[in-house]
């Protein structure tokens, strides 16, 4: 059984498609003033049949195939404007360098871009969220921590969720007698039909031969661990929830993967590092006109295994940060002009693809930390090593989903939810994502969503 139905999102793409040629027929009404011919329709089908392939790439690495959160809900009708923008640059760049359509439909691309923008939120934003869905499921949370208390807020907000927790047993506050009649409860109810614990819990051991009889006295039933269920919702790890023997036990190693992956990363460097010298005399030059002062730094940073690594970068700062930030918790240095730009753009990284090559870092894995900032975070939050089992990256899956990472300062909660991220990446990590990664990289280099 799974909580999280993955046919929603074959929904999603067969709708997007309907919602892609009923634009297009549209959009030659208008531009026409009538119903536009059989044939008039089938001659613009074609070529912007393969657009279509191309918008629905767009759509994914936009997330818009992803799950659809109550945040996610919240920035739908920007994230459909931006992704439709970018599909009419990507049509309009596609019949310029392909003459042989005969077509170049500057006014029916413009159209498109308004019919398509509000269809696509309508079918989205309005008539997806109401179609008619299967009964909620009903289950029961015994766990404790405040990210089950997280997860149970969540679902309880969110109408769109497929199931429902009829109630939540806060383990940390219920009496362990308390915990088994509510698993006997779970075992008498027919209606509930599956029940989110966390498994290492002693209350919840102690309440496990109870639920272990009910599976077999109901047609459906179903054991979710807590953490899985944290993990499918928000695509990390609940920390309050882990211990030492759940990453001893989910921070596997492959030999396959970890030598495909260098493969990658010596490829990628020099498919990305080549072309980008040619833009290495003007940013040296931009970094000078604008204070004078030196073009690149070298900082220690933590890598594989807690050995020190040196990495190279172009100064995008008044000065080089080296995590030594004292009482205040915040680094004195500013970023300059140009600093901005190239932050922005994320150009100041580019000589950092010589560490990929070398071997010092991955173009996916954990943000490489500040010795100081290291020994900070090691001592306080729990896990925290756990990064260092594999090597840093230039890009990675807490640099994507977490917004508000602490740079040029300390910051210890800010750090504890972006380690959530980074054992995520760590029990997940395989080709397909690191792929994902890269590609949801450019998207953010592309769209200037700088750090």
């Amino acid at each position: 059984m799974t909580l999280v139905p993955k046919r929603e999102y074959l929904l999603l793409l067969a709708g997007d498609l309907v919602v892609f040629v009923a634009s297009l027929w549209l959009t030659l009404a208008a531009r026409y003033l009538e119903a536009p011919s059989t044939d008039l329709f089938l001659i613009h089908l074609r070529p912007f049949a393969l657009l279509f392939a191309a918008w629905v790439g767009v759509f994914f690495l936009a997330g818009l195939y992803g799950k659809h959160t109550r945040i996610f809900r919240s920035r739908l009708i920007t994230t459909i404007l931006y992704t439709q923008i970018i599909n009419m640059i990507i049509a309009a760049i596609f019949f310029f360098s392909i003459p042989s359509f005969g077509l170049s439909p500057k006014t029916i691309l413009l159209l498109y871009l308004i019919v398509s923008f509000a269809l696509i939120f309508s079918w989205r934003g309005v008539i997806f969220t109401r179609l008619p869905r299967s009964k909620k499921l009903r289950g029961v949370l015994i766990a404790h921590g405040a990210d089950a208390m997280t997860l149970a807020e969540e679902i309880s907000r969110d109408p769109h969720a497929t199931f429902s927790f009829d109630y939540v047993v806060d383990t940390s506050t219920v009496p362990s007698h308390e915990v088994i009649q509510k698993a006997c409860r779970v075992a008498g109810e027919e209606d509930v039909t599956f029940l989110v614990a966390d498994f290492s819990d002693k209350a919840v051991s102690a309440a496990l031969p109870i639920i272990y009889d009910a599976a077999f006295q109901k047609n459906r039933f179903a054991l979710v661990e807590a953490s899985e269920l944290y993990q499918e919702i928000f695509d990390r790890v609940p920390l309050s929830l882990i211990d030492y023997e759940w990453i001893l036990r989910n921070v596997s190693t492959s030999n396959v993967y970890d030598l495909v992956k260098r493969l990658m990363d010596i490829v990628g460097a020099i498919v990305i590092g080549l072309p980008s010298l040619l833009a290495y005399p003007f940013v040296m030059l931009a970094i000078k006109l604008d204070d004078g002062g030196s073009i690149f730094i070298s900082q220690q940073r933590v890598g594989k295994y807690q050995r020190p690594i040196t990495v190279y970068k172009f100064r995008s700062m008044s000065g080089n940060d080296e995590g030594n930030y004292g009482e205040g918790g915040k680094s004195a240095l500013t970023v300059t002009r140009v600093g901005r730009i190239l932050r922005v753009l994320r150009i100041d990284e580019l000589p950092q693809l010589w560490n990929v090559l070398r071997g010092d870092l991955s173009l996916v894995g954990p943000r490489p930390e500040l010795p100081a900032l290291a020994a900070q975070y090691s001592a306080r939050i729990p896990y925290y090593n756990a990064r260092y089992l594999v090597s840093p990256g230039l890009s990675g899956w807490a640099q994507l989903r977490h917004d508000r990472h602490p740079h040029h300062g300390a910051d210890v909660a800010e750090t504890k939810e972006k380690l959530s991220y980074d054992l995520y990446y760590l029990k997940h990590r395989s080709l397909l994502l690191d792929v994902f990664i890269i590609l949801q990289t450019v998207r953010v280099a592309l769209t200037a969503r700088g750090s």
